[in-house]
Formats: C-alpha cells, structure tokens, sequence
C-alpha cells in the first residue's frame, strides 16, 4: 500500500494507541496490589518486559496490518517486519517499569513514517487520561479526556540556571555510573532534575510546557519517534550533540536557545561513553 495524508495516519495510530492503552491499563487499575508477570529480560536483569508488552505490541500491530496490510513495522519488541513507504514506529508500553511497579508515567507510542520521515505520532498516556498528538507542520496538541483540544508550546526563553530539566537512566552499571557522574554535574547548573521513567511522556512534557528539557543516553527510536514529533511540533528541538540527531548515544529536547547551552554544557562532560567494565564481568 503507498503512503497516506498524515492526518490519515494519525487517526489510525490513535485508534491503535487506544486500543493498546485500554488493554493495558485494564491490567493496572488505580489502587490494585500485585505485579504484571515479568516475562524476559533485556539489557539487564532490571530492564524487563512484561507480558502486556508483547499482548499490546501485538494488538497494535494487528490493527495497523488490517488497516495497512502493505506497511512496514518497527516494533520494540518484534523488531522490523515488511517493506513499504509507511513505516509505523511502534513503542506499546514506554515506561514498563513504572507500568509494572504501578506508577502512572507509561505510555502507548506509535509514530508513523513516510519515506523516511516521521509524519505523525500519539503518545497515549491511559493512567493520566491523557493523549498527545502531531502532524508534521500542524503543530501539537493534547486532549484530556472530554476536554476540547489543546495547542502545545514549549517554554521559551528560560536560561539554563533556571530550567526544569528531564532525564533518564540505563540498566547496566557501566552505563550508570557515567549517567550518574553527568547529572551530578548538571545538577549545581540547573533549576532542578526530574525523573519520570518514560522518554515519550517526558517529551511529551516539554511540549506541554512540564519541564523545560529533556536529555538521555541510551533511548532508542522508538522511544522517541512520536513523542520526538509532538516537541518539535510544539516548538522545541530535537537531536543530539555536535549537529547529529537524537539517536541512542544521546537525546537532547528544548526550545532552541535551552537546547544550545544544554547541549554545550553535556558536552563538557563527555557523555556518550561508558565506564570501564570492571575485571572479570563481561561486557553489556
């Protein structure tokens, strides 16, 4: 199938997206005890996956199929599956951790892909109620529950000292120990960090204004494809350091003038490497 309208787009991963987050949060209502089985693990013993993962994975990629049988799929946990001009950026649950510990910062997110270029994203965040949507070069919005629409715009003009910053951190201790050195060093230079345990809905946070940036090592596309659409859309920039793009070695996001002197504080601090691995363990 050739490609679509982006906004043809955007409604079906919203469809899907929906769909993923009432299956998921029908698992983990309010107040319920009791952990989701952990099904494998990943790079680590405390990087998991659930089996709500795969279930809504395969969800959303049934329903993205039957609606676009030609499509092709990059899924965190299925990996890349056909060919084709679309290409849907599937995350079903960013934020497992959190999802599985019952905390509210997890999310559905599907980015769809045309030629190469992200188009349209969701990021559905079910515990919240709340859905965050882009179209290429329409902007970004946020709807919350029967509420009307609304346009998002980043923070602008806030200077480093007194800005609200977003990270996130891996789950190897090599990775750790420098992702802890680094913050260590932005924080004396920040208003403060925050914490929340899913790259989608802390980008999401920065076009809705939340925190003024957000950086991490370590997030892979998927992690950031739709939610990536949603801060640029809102005015914010989108990439990694020295002119490359956001990519798993780092992932910077703030309004243009943040992102310059965020980006050339991080890098002073080298933070695209790993400790050494000490003596006698193997490598991640």
């Amino acid at each position: 199938m050739t490609g679509a309208a982006p906004g043809e787009l955007l409604g079906l991963a919203r469809e899907a997206a929906g769909e993923a987050g009432r299956l998921l949060a029908a698992q983990r209502p309010p107040g319920r005890s009791g952990r989701p089985a952990v099904a494998s693990t990943k790079s680590s013993p405390t990087d998991v996956v659930t089996e709500m993962d795969r279930a809504a994975e395969a969800m959303i990629t049934k329903r993205l199929l039957t609606a676009r049988p030609g499509d092709a799929i990059l899924g965190e946990e299925g990996g890349e599956s056909g060919h084709g001009r679309v290409r849907w950026i599937v995350d079903p649950l960013d934020g497992t951790v959190n999802y599985l510990y019952g905390l509210a910062d997890w999310a559905v997110s599907i980015a769809a892909e045309v030629d190469g270029t992200v188009v349209a994203g969701v990021v559905e965040v079910p515990a919240h109620g709340e859905v965050f949507t882009a179209v290429k070069g329409g902007g970004a919005w946020l709807r919350a529950g029967d509420a009307p629409p609304v346009a998002l715009r980043c923070n602008t003009g806030v200077p480093l000292a007194e800005a609200l910053v977003a990270t996130g951190f891996g789950y190897t201790a090599v990775r750790r120990q420098v992702q802890g050195e680094v913050v260590a060093a932005v924080l004396p230079r920040v208003r403060d960090i925050r914490r929340g345990g899913s790259c989608a809905v802390d980008l999401c946070s920065v076009a809705a204004g939340r925190v003024d940036a957000f950086y991490e090592r370590g997030v892979n596309y998927w992690d950031f494809a739709a939610g990536g659409l949603v801060a640029t859309e809102a005015g914010a920039r989108l990439g990694g350091l020295a002119g490359q793009p956001a990519s798993p070695e780092l992932a910077i996001a703030a309004e243009p003038g943040l992102f310059r002197q965020l980006h050339d504080l991080l890098a002073s601090l080298d933070p695209q490497r790993d400790a050494p691995t000490p003596p006698g363990q193997r490598p991640a």
